[in-house]
């Protein structure tokens, strides 16, 4: 078995939460301490770039004085600070302001082959190369799926799509190159244009025109955090050696489907893709610490996962050693901090599930995700509040805990109240209605101490801009549960005759049986009934 020489993190600072230069210093620190070389700073639109006043407007932007001191503080900790930023895609920070919608193809997507599109990404760069010392840099490119088919098709008419996205490449590969960049790329959509959309496929081909064009100079990353088979990892491995370019792994610390993370399931998926690395020659990894749909989850919440991945790096896999060096460093037994993860009951076999986010922002009368909960009731939260009750007792991570434990206290009432809710009413059962309305009201004070808890964790960690987002959600939350209980008790008063949205049935969710829960990390359908637009 080969051994990973290069090991580092990626931490998304773009989906709302961007973490302040206090809470990265004491991140590099432990992470440092781990036995990491390198940290990514994963920022789309969030960093100031001269010439562009709209690149990050609004949005909590790090300014190049607070680069600068990330990068001394990165290096005082031995760490290579690596700019990690979008060149095509995944810029809907910058592609909803009119200055931008020249330059935007469709959706998040830049307009390739446009003048003003490579002079913005000059400017990227600009920035970058004064505020970094690390040469290497993540130009991304990934997830571009809809490139060549918006704007651009009414421009151009319709191209082949391979060659859009390598004219492109090019392009910003000399950009890079001429300010002392090595970039690296997500490698997804070489993939997914040439094997209909999908990205892990088996015996996943590239054409040997591309694989030819592609530069060489450009290393591919290969991310993958979704499995615990180790053949998996292999083969696609293998199939990434098909290029010419230096290939990397990108693995994952699950901190991205609501508010508590999936350690468990994160040190599995890691562990098989070390295997598979270090027999399969790679020795340059990094693990992601995504924050999609609202950046919910602390910063810190995965340490037990990047302490699995830098041991498991250097070949130790002795899970009672690296519980003994976590309580080291954090002064928290890795079974406390596991508990985090509790309160969506997860288990190896239902893997990564969400229910305390979707049922968080379940309608009461029209949630179409009650089926989910049909085999549970909300009993089982109190045990989880009662796990959680070591760790809150840590001084330095007890406030991650305190989220949680409130978030505990709005599912015991809430986890099955729109179920309850249902049944009563088509029962016509006065007395259960009576109770439920009691438990509205128990609801709404829930909440509003949830609200405080998980304001306190993002003013610890992050800058004020982007909670305005969770402002809206549990305010919003609190609003329709009071606006529930008072059609509820209109109701049982006599006056009101009705409540349609209680008529109608709710349909299965997917493919899923009764009972059995999701992954659906999609607040604005959640709450709304409505697809984003």
């Amino acid at each position: 078995m080969g051994r990973i020489r290069s090991l580092g993190v990626m931490v998304d600072c773009s989906r709302d939460a961007v973490y302040t230069v206090g809470a990265l210093k004491e991140y590099f620190a432990l992470l440092s301490e781990m036995g990491y070389s390198s940290v990514q700073l994963y920022t789309e639109d969030v960093y100031e770039v001269d010439g562009e006043p709209y690149f990050g407007y609004l949005r909590g932007r790090y300014t190049k004085a607070e680069l600068k001191e990330l990068d001394a503080a990165a290096k005082a900790c031995g760490l290579e600070l690596i700019p990690c930023i979008q060149t095509l895609a995944h810029l809907g920070g910058i592609t909803r302001w009119p200055a931008y919608a020249n330059i935007t193809d469709t959706g998040d997507i830049l307009l390739a082959e446009e003048d003003r599109t490579y002079e913005l990404i000059e400017n990227m760069f600009r920035t970058c190369a004064e505020c970094f010392s690390s040469r290497r840099i993540n130009i991304g490119m990934d997830e571009a799926h809809m490139v060549g088919l918006g704007k651009y098709l009414d421009k151009h008419g319709f191209k082949d799509r391979f060659a859009i996205l390598l004219k492109h490449l090019v392009r910003v590969n000399e950009i890079a190159l001429r300010y002392g960049f090595r970039p690296m790329m997500w490698s997804d959509m070489f993939f997914r244009l040439a094997n209909e959309g999908a990205y892990y496929c088996k015996n996943g081909s590239i054409p040997k025109q591309v694989i030819e064009v592609v530069p060489e100079n450009v290393e591919l990353v290969y991310w993958d955090y979704y499995s615990t088979d180790e053949e998996h990892y292999s083969e696609m491995i293998r199939t990434h050696q098909q290029f010419r370019s230096k290939i990397v792994f990108a693995g994952g610390a699950w901190s991205w489907s609501g508010f508590a993370p999936a350690n468990r399931f994160s040190i599995r998926a890691t562990e098989c893709a070390m295997r598979a690395c270090a027999d399969g020659g790679i020795d340059d990894v990094f693990i992601t610490c995504w924050k999609d749909d609202g950046a919910e989850c602390s910063l810190f919440a995965t340490l037990p996962t990047l302490l699995c991945a830098a041991e498991y790096a250097r070949g130790n896999f002795a899970a009672e050693k690296i519980a003994e060096k976590f309580r080291r460093i954090t002064g928290v037994n890795m079974e406390d901090f596991l508990a985090l993860e509790d309160i969506d009951m997860a288990t190896e076999k239902t893997g990564i599930r969400n229910p305390h986010k979707y049922m968080l922002y379940s309608d009461p009368f029209l949630g179409f995700l009650d089926r989910t909960t049909l085999s549970a009731d909300g009993s089982g939260f109190a045990a989880v509040r009662e796990r959680l009750a070591a760790g809150k007792k840590s001084r330095r991570y007890g406030y991650i805990f305190n989220t949680l434990a409130r978030l505990c206290d709005v599912l015991r009432i809430k986890y099955t109240l729109g179920q309850r809710t249902r049944a009563a009413y088509r029962r016509n059962d006065a007395s259960e209605m009576s109770l439920l309305i009691e438990d509205y009201k128990k609801l709404e004070l829930a909440i509003g101490e949830f609200y405080r808890a998980f304001r306190a964790q993002w003013d610890r960690e992050c800058k004020p801009n982007g909670f305005e987002k969770h402002d809206i959600r549990i305010g919003g939350l609190r609003q329709r549960v009071k606006h529930c209980r008072e059609m509820l008790e209109s109701y049982a008063n006599g006056k009101t005759a009705s409540i349609s949205a209680l008529e109608e049935e709710i349909l299965p969710f997917a493919d899923l049986q009764d009972g059995q829960s999701a992954l659906f990390n999609d607040w604005l359908t959640t709450a709304m009934i409505k697809p984003k637009m």
